[in-house]
């Protein structure tokens, strides 16, 4: 009897995880409330937006934010490293196209840590304009009502962050519908278990609003300039002096381009190895709620393989079942169930990264090659 229960309790933790997602989620989204409906008042906004090289569509994401249903003032800053920066072209363009907008571009090649877009950061906020900051990254497109639902999380005091889920609803080919349904089944479903369960004490770097203050409070972006995920830190070092952190309902869209699997493969070690080094134990412990190994030790471990095949079928029917709901139901992002048959190789590239963050500490970002340190600092190397 006990033999034939161990599959069964194998997946048992991982099953009852994605159930937890599910609630979490819906207790999210009835709660979030039409932008409209939150606030009349739009204090004044500085965008700041790092920018290296060209993203997909980058004109059309840039443009979006000039497209906001928004009556405060708004700035749009963009800081580039580099005079020759292919996109220089693109955002002088959409300067001319918006002669009303308060846009404007920095060239600043100064470098203050190994992360270069914190560099740009640096550069650029002595000629932010307001108290509330706004960094996105260059690859996303927003929604006209985004500057509205963001701000009004502000109303709250205590707010210091205010952070948005990201989705991508166009994908490429299977290597960029990997990343994306990673989006909708992994990343937005531990955000919410872990909004709910513990309170946020990080953020998504795809899009961060922060008070002036709160700001001020960690020692600027300088305090970021040694550590690759700056998003995570600015978060995490906002919440430890005191300040909340908001997660807005409002999604940003992430961009992507055709990719090839092995650049999608490096990006997404990158990141486990940088969430390995920011939060070790609870990383750590999060392989507890991995489904795939789950799946292939129950099928192991069972007495018979017809009892792992139910054991490892059940959990999967649960996470199909649940990854679907989330994908039409909150993310809205069209990506299952077209998409459904992809999601066991997900499974099985997120273990494979799980396990190996533990196994080195080197990493590639934008063409550099860096050595992640305790803490998640980093050193660049040859």
């Amino acid at each position: 009897m006990l033999r034939t229960l161990l599959p069964f309790t194998i997946v048992l933790p991982a099953t009852i995880y994605s159930l937890i997602s599910l609630v979490c989620a819906r207790k999210f989204f009835s709660g979030a409330a039409p932008a409209s409906a939150r606030s009349a008042a739009e204090p004044g906004v500085t965008i700041l937006k790092p920018v290296k090289g060209m993203d997909a569509g980058s004109y059309d994401n840039f443009a979006s934010f000039c497209h906001q249903e928004y009556n405060g003032p708004v700035q749009i800053l963009f800081a580039v490293a580099s005079p020759d920066d292919p996109v220089i072209p693109v955002i002088r363009r959409l300067i001319m196209d918006f002669p009303q907008h308060d846009i404007s571009l920095l060239v600043n090649p100064s470098i203050h840590g190994p992360n270069y877009k914190v560099s740009n950061l640096i550069n650029a906020f002595p000629q932010a304009k307001h108290d509330l900051i706004i960094v996105c990254d260059s690859d996303i497109l927003v929604t006209p009502d985004y500057l509205q639902s963001v701000t009004s999380q502000f109303i709250d005091p205590q707010v210091g962050l205010v952070t948005s889920l990201y989705r991508t609803s166009n994908v490429h080919n299977i290597a960029t519908a990997l990343e994306a349904t990673g989006f909708t089944a992994e990343m937005i479903p531990n955000v919410l278990v872990a909004r709910q369960l513990e309170g946020l004490s990080f953020a998504l770097g795809a899009s961060m609003a922060v008070r002036r203050e709160a700001l001020a409070s960690i020692g600027g972006f300088q305090a970021l300039a040694d550590y690759l995920a700056d998003d995570y830190q600015l978060g995490n070092q906002i919440h430890r002096t005191g300040w909340r952190i908001a997660l807005d309902g409002c999604f940003v869209e992430s961009m992507m381009k055709p990719e090839r699997l092995m650049s999608v493969l490096s990006r997404q070690l990158r990141w486990a190895r940088t969430m390995r080094a920011s939060r070790p134990g609870g990383y750590l412990a999060s392989g507890i709620t991995l489904p795939f190994p789950a799946a292939l030790l129950a099928t192991l471990l069972a007495p018979c393989l017809l009892t792992g095949f139910i054991a490892a079928g059940s959990l999967y029917m649960v996470r199909l079942t649940v990854s679907t709901i989330f994908s039409r139901r909150f993310v809205r992002d069209g990506l299952l169930p077209r998409w459904l048959w992809l999601l066991p190789l997900r499974d099985m590239l997120a273990f494979f990264c799980w396990a190996l963050s533990f196994l080195g500490n080197r990493v590639e970002w934008r063409g550099s090659r860096f050595i992640l340190k305790p803490g998640g600092k980093i050193e660049e190397t040859v």
